[in-house]
């Protein structure tokens, strides 16, 4: 997006947060809409409930050697007090150093399921029923809440779906382009995309990501999956859940369909287990 017709932080909004006089850098991610202040990073916050409960569950997760994530900045209120997490649409958080990098798959694998352990006791919070949009959408159609788009690709992934006993929790949906690296520092997990599913979807999501777009060989599927149960069922639902977004989105043509179509067979075979990737 160009930097003219991005949504800019008003003056108000950057005096709340209190960085009115830091330069403002237009970032690249986030949708074209992510803007730097000095040590703050600010985004329009969305929906409501899910930013404010976001902020707050952030605000206090224990971090780890193995992972971490930027601390959500409140507003400045009356007398140079904390305020709210939000205003004016926009929200803030902290600036950290490093870098994405989805080739580090495994790196980035570790650092989920370290952010995952640390939400695994969190109860499911409300407002993931009224989410909607593409990504909403698309995960309840592969886990059997939504019927699926009449697709020949999407009708083979889901000829061999099978039922998936691992338990739900929070995860973060989109793991492998929102894991920063730094040197000497624990992987930061930042952008937030919470789903209430098992909580190796999130590495078979980034596992497929990682194979479909970044050049990772199949032939390492399996090792990436080592010790996440029911990993191939986990992993054709992350492809279908990939392509029915797609379809949403209207981007679904007969280019993706071919470039998707080896990942395609290989995960059915897997699934149906003709293929080890388990």
């Amino acid at each position: 997006m160009d930097d003219t017709a991005a949504p800019r932080p008003s003056a108000e909004v950057l005096r709340a947060f209190g960085v009115a006089h830091a330069p403002l850098e237009h970032l690249d991610g986030g949708q074209g809409q992510t803007w730097r202040a000095g040590p703050v990073v600010l985004r329009p916050h969305g929906a409501v409930q899910e930013a404010r409960w976001r902020s707050d569950t952030l605000a206090h997760l224990r971090h780890t050697d193995a992972f971490r994530t930027p601390r959500p900045v409140p507003t400045v209120a009356g007398g140079g007090q904390a305020g709210g997490w939000l205003t004016g649409g926009w929200e803030a958080w902290e600036w950290l150093d490093g870098a994405t990098d989805p080739t580090r798959v495994e790196d980035v694998i570790v650092a989920g399921a370290a952010f995952h352990h640390a939400l695994a006791d969190l109860p499911r919070p409300g407002f993931l029923d009224a989410l909607d949009g593409p990504w909403a959408t698309a995960d309840r159609m592969v886990w059997g809440a939504v019927a699926l788009p009449a697709d020949p690709t999407l009708e083979q992934l889901a000829s061999v779906f099978r039922p998936v006993s691992s338990p739900s929790q929070l995860i973060h949906g989109d793991l492998l382009g929102n894991v920063l690296f730094a040197h000497g520092q624990p992987p930061a997990v930042f952008d937030w995309a919470p789903y209430w599913r098992p909580a190796g979807l999130g590495a078979a999501i980034a596992a497929v990501d990682a194979v479909c777009w970044h050049d990772v060989p199949l032939t390492r599927l399996g090792a990436l999956g080592a010790g996440v149960p029911e990993w191939s069922q986990l992993l054709v639902r992350a492809l279908a859940f990939r392509i029915a977004t797609l379809v949403l989105l209207g981007a679904w043509d007969r280019a993706q369909t071919d470039h998707h179509r080896p990942v395609v067979a290989a995960l059915v075979q897997g699934a149906a287990g003709t293929l080890v990737v388990s």
